[in-house]
């Protein structure tokens, strides 16, 4: 038996999760949580083989969650199941500790099958998505934005969705210097001179 811990802050998308996977043989959903907090309270407390992680939810999120689940539960396979697209976070999540990568529009038994894959100790990922992780490897034709730190990488998203530093310095529970020094370190890496240019990035490079 496959024992999931589905985390989504959304209760209908959880929800829909547990439909999903509780129609399928050899798969029991033990736990669900709404916060990344939340989901590493039920890893420290429970043991469960595969976590199915929303990337955007309150509180721990995101890289940092999926970092902090494999430092606490090594074995812990962990399928990512986000509304960004895998141009966006797939390779920086699976560099991070996940074993595969989902979007929300993804049909119903994709997901079942990913997730077998992912518990029997496999990989779930797009051809597209191997290929950005060997281009990376070589370090050969991979975007400016590649070569950015997973922190600031996510500051800088926020920063071209419109959210100002002093919002991004809340959500993150960074001060409004560190994100602005983040800020900086993206526009150096990136060539780019004001906040208007970072946003003409993202929509070229389609991180948004």
């Amino acid at each position: 038996m496959i024992r999931v811990l589905i985390a989504d802050d959304h209760k209908l998308v959880r929800d829909g999760l547990k439909g999903i996977l509780g129609a399928a043989s050899g798969i029991e959903v033990a736990g669900e949580a709404a916060s990344g907090d939340a989901a590493l309270a039920l890893v420290r407390a429970q043991d469960f083989d595969v976590a199915l992680l929303d990337l955007s939810m309150p509180g721990l999120s995101g890289i940092d969650l999926i970092k902090r689940l494999k430092l606490e539960r090594p074995r812990l396979r962990i399928l990512v199941l986000s509304m960004h697209g895998e141009q966006q976070y797939a390779t920086r999540a699976l560099k991070a500790g996940a074993s595969g990568y989902l979007t929300k529009d993804a049909a119903g038994e994709q997901l079942v099958s990913a997730l077998r894959k992912v518990a029997a100790g496999g990989v779930a990922i797009s051809e597209a998505t191997a290929a950005n992780l060997v281009a990376s490897a070589r370090g050969s034709d991979v975007p400016p934005h590649t070569l950015l730190s997973d922190r600031e990488f996510e500051i800088f998203r926020l920063l071209a969705s419109g959210s100002t530093p002093t919002e991004i310095a809340e959500r993150l529970h960074l001060s409004v210097k560190t994100v602005s020094t983040h800020k900086s370190h993206v526009q150096q890496k990136l060539g780019l001179a004001s906040t208007a240019e970072l946003v003409r990035y993202a929509l070229e490079h389609d991180l948004l």
